[in-house]
């Protein structure tokens, strides 16, 4: 019988995680170098190592019954090393193997027929220079590792600006990949899970909006056609067979100006644009997530009313000093989290708005009003 869980990361997503997983009476062992990271209040116990710190997470896995992880950009030969020692881990290393590079995760979904932007390899500025007699212009360098709200990612706009781009991801000393540009109508994403007992449940599409490639603004239910929601669903069954994930799966997509739905990335763990399910579904995504990888059966993910989540990120450095909660309390529907970060700093996620409403306009309006009110000062 599962008791014990370990979880590599300490930030805001297993901060949620433990939330919802305590009511249910689980332990919980975090390992994240940060002391005072924001699941280090709620977590019963917390190694302080490092990400790729192998000694450290066999320490974890040793003290737990199962291991999971918050965010792809940790070992994976400690994963593998678990699994060999006996540790159940969930996403397993095989998954995370096929996601963890942006590379080879697109080179697994055209193998298994999922439909994704064009792609290419980059292992030299002479390639790259290349790339738009394939791709044209505008078009997208990105990090095959590591990136994330838009870190390792330039935009190629005209001739001549790739020397640039190169340069400003490492001029090759990371591997890199160029993409097309896609004209898009809607950027969504789908919340997929798969518990190790077989079973399976998708959340309600979500209709996300990014402002400097981090995202703002997610709304639930996403407003797309009905064929496009029924294809986005199909892709996001699909990938959960293709990746052989357990726990959530979250599958960033695509809606093309021509109407196609194309993924993005993957996610192999809850995600940002998941947050609305805290208030906004029956089950939430990290209820959910543990659910699955301790082989319980998972919960309804039907929506209670439509939902808006928006994101609070800091535009300053300096001491997180919370100011505008009680202002923002008298706004009905609204829920505040924060995230119980130390410091502030431009662009870093410090909490979250999530507003159920009858419609998604009085949603909107109401997070957007508790968004100006709240404020991280120095």
């Amino acid at each position: 019988m599962i008791t014990k869980i370990g979880i590599i990361g300490g930030g805001q997503l297993g901060k949620m995680m433990i939330l919802d997983a305590k009511r249910l009476g689980y332990y919980f062992v975090i390992l994240d170098p940060t002391k005072n990271c924001p699941a280090d209040s709620i977590s019963d116990e917390h190694i302080v190592a490092d990400f790729d710190d192998i000694k450290a997470i066999e320490k974890l896995a040793n003290r737990v019954d199962v291991v999971t992880y918050e965010f792809e950009h940790i070992s994976l030969k400690a994963l593998e090393r678990l699994e060999e020692s006996g540790h159940l881990v969930y996403p397993s290393s095989q998954t995370l193997s096929k996601i963890q590079n942006k590379f080879t995760q697109k080179e697994w979904l055209r193998k298994n027929n999922i439909p994704v932007p064009n792609y290419q390899i980059v292992e030299s500025l002479e390639q790259l220079n290349d790339a738009h007699k394939l791709f044209g212009y505008p078009m997208i360098l990105k990090t095959c590792t590591g990136g994330y709200d838009g870190k390792g990612n330039a935009l190629i706009k005209n001739p001549g600006d790739e020397d640039g781009a190169y340069k400003a991801l490492g001029g090759g000393a990371l591997p890199l990949m160029v993409e097309e540009f896609i004209s898009l109508d809607k950027e969504v994403s789908v919340l997929a899970c798969r518990s190790t007992n077989g079973d399976e449940t998708i959340f309600p599409i979500a209709e996300n909006y990014h402002v400097d490639n981090i995202l703002d603004e997610t709304v639930v239910p996403a407003r797309i056609t009905k064929e496009q929601e029924k294809r986005a669903m199909e892709i996001a069954r699909a990938a959960i067979k293709a990746f052989g994930s357990y726990g959530m799966l979250c599958v960033e997509m695509f809606i093309t100006t021509a109407g196609q739905v194309l993924v993005n990335e993957l996610a192999p763990r809850p995600h940002n644009s998941g947050h609305y399910t805290i208030e906004g579904c029956y089950t939430s995504q990290y209820e959910q997530h543990i659910r699955a990888i301790v082989g319980l059966p998972l919960g309804s993910t039907e929506m209670i009313r439509p939902s808006v989540m928006k994101n609070l990120i800091g535009d300053h450095s300096g001491v997180a000093r919370l100011q505008g909660l009680e202002k923002a309390y008298k706004i009905d529907n609204v829920k505040v989290h924060i995230y119980g970060k130390e410091t502030v700093s431009k662009g870093r996620k410090m909490g979250h708005i999530t507003v159920t409403d009858a419609t998604i306009e009085e949603a909107l309006k109401k997070a957007r009003q508790a968004h100006k009110v709240i404020k991280f000062k120095l």
